[in-house]
């Protein structure tokens, strides 16, 4: 179910950003990079803040019933992103897309808690996230050849993959019943949310959570910005011809931004069950921070040239970071999380993405649109050095902007691309998110010194 449901989410969430962006003549909605952001924020509230209180109403009510409802409410926001065109429309499937999702992430994550012991559990998440970067990986590359028939393809083509998850939830097994007796089963409705609130502000809890928020911004960038900044920036032809040097031929072309970005799920695919194995005795604290370091260095890889190559060798860095920070913290989480609460505490770890991918989507659009996106620049050296008016650059539809330029310029449009390169250094916007996971990195290991959280105690009392 969960390979499913990630193949159907991150065939849309790949190619999304350029989406949004797109000139309209294009199939695009043609907003900007900060509507972008306010959309990707929004998302982030409703994903992440919800599945801490479903997490508790899949304990009590049952796993069955609450994947079922995630499953109704992430066809109909694939519907509706497929068909409507204007802001609060897009807005309204992108949100109900991301309840489904909420709700069905604590449900099918507190299915595997409750069958894993600290002696299996790092395998048995390693496994979980093996399976999700199959679906990644298979969402990345079919949503390269569903916009190649249209952009609505892309949309209704996952609507119908996550539509298949209820054949497979007829067949699962259900849940293992946890050895004692639920405390979710003596709280009304209406009590549940509060009890899970008031617990999960507990100081040790709550730290961990807000820290790792950092994480979350800066990771969330190589699906919200990453493809933005393949499009505008990063020239693949050069790549793709070399490659065709190797076995004699004469190959042109670029490479699609989604399969570049499958790179992230094909790493997971091949490293993801050894590494888990590798690092199966390293407390997960050491792991977490050590996954973050790597991320930094991955995002300063790709985010430094306009080479794919470079770009494909930083996911894979960020990629193998990834497997240290993301599994490992939802592990951390499982062994400490109380017997019949296990779906409660995969709820809490979506909170640092509630606010990290929340804050850190306001921040990245804000520092995109006027900084790093090539229209916006293009625009500006109109206005600046070629002294238009700003009434007459806006009135100039966005796919004759750049033409536009490199023709008053007497530029191809690669020539005009590395120029604005040179000159607006574009690249800058990734030091800002390095930053923040480095602050990320420090707090965490702070926090582990001062707290000293003992996972095989704390599994054994549970």
């Amino acid at each position: 179910m969960e390979f499913m449901e990630r193949w159907a989410y991150y065939g849309v969430r790949v190619v999304l950003s350029v989406y949004i962006v797109k000139a309209a003549s294009e199939g695009g909605l043609e907003f900007n990079h900060i509507q972008k952001g306010q959309i990707y924020s929004a998302w982030a509230i409703i994903q992440s803040t919800l599945p801490i209180l479903t997490g508790g109403y899949a304990d009590k009510y049952g796993y069955r019933k609450v994947i079922s409802l995630a499953i109704v409410l992430k066809i109909i926001g694939y519907m509706l992103m497929a068909s409507q065109h204007s802001f609060l429309g897009f807005l309204s499937g992108c949100l109900l897309l991301a309840s489904g999702t909420a709700i069905f992430k604590p449900a099918v994550q507190g299915i595997l808690a409750s069958s894993l012991n600290s002696k299996n559990s790092s395998m048995g998440w390693g496994i979980f996230y093996w399976l999700i970067n199959w679906g990644g990986f298979l969402g990345s590359w079919l949503a390269g050849y569903f916009r190649m028939i249209s952009w609505p393809t892309v949309f209704y083509a996952n609507a119908l993959i996550v539509s298949f998850n209820f054949v497979f939830l007829a067949l699962s097994p259900p849940a293992k019943p946890p050895s004692a007796k639920s405390p979710e089963e003596t709280l009304s409705f209406w009590q549940l949310p509060l009890v899970t609130v008031k617990e999960m502000f507990e100081p040790k809890l709550i730290l961990f959570l807000v820290i790792y928020s950092g994480y979350w911004a800066t990771y969330n960038q190589l699906f919200d910005t990453l493809p933005n900044f393949l499009d505008d920036w990063v020239n693949s032809s050069k790549a793709v011809s070399q490659v065709g040097a190797l076995f004699g031929k004469n190959w042109s072309g670029s490479i699609p931004h989604e399969w570049i970005l499958s790179i992230n799920t094909m790493t997971f695919i091949i490293l993801m069950l050894p590494l888990s194995w590798l690092v199966r005795n390293l407390h997960p604290i050491y792991s977490i921070v050590g996954g973050i370091l790597l991320t930094i260095i991955g995002m300063g890889i790709f985010g430094s040239s306009m080479s794919a190559w470079f770009c494909i060798v930083g996911i894979i860095v960020l990629s193998i970071g990834e497997m240290g920070a993301g599994p490992r913290m939802r592990e951390y989480l499982g062994l400490i999380a109380p017997k019949g609460k296990e779906g409660r505490y995969m709820g809490y770890a979506n909170l640092p993405e509630a606010i990290g991918w929340g804050l850190g989507s306001l921040l990245a659009g804000y520092l995109y649109e006027n900084y790093s996106d090539k229209h916006s620049l293009a625009k500006q050296y109109l206005i600046q050095k070629l002294h238009w008016s700003a009434e007459a650059v806006s009135h100039l539809p966005k796919e004759n902007i750049l033409p536009v330029l490199a023709h008053q310029l007497n530029l191809s449009q690669l020539q005009l691309t590395e120029m604005l390169w040179q000159n607006n250094n574009p690249q800058n916007f990734w030091y800002w998110f390095m930053f923040i996971a480095l602050i990320s990195a420090i707090g965490l290991t702070i926090h582990h010194f001062i707290f000293k959280v003992d996972i095989n105690k704390s599994a054994e009392d549970n």
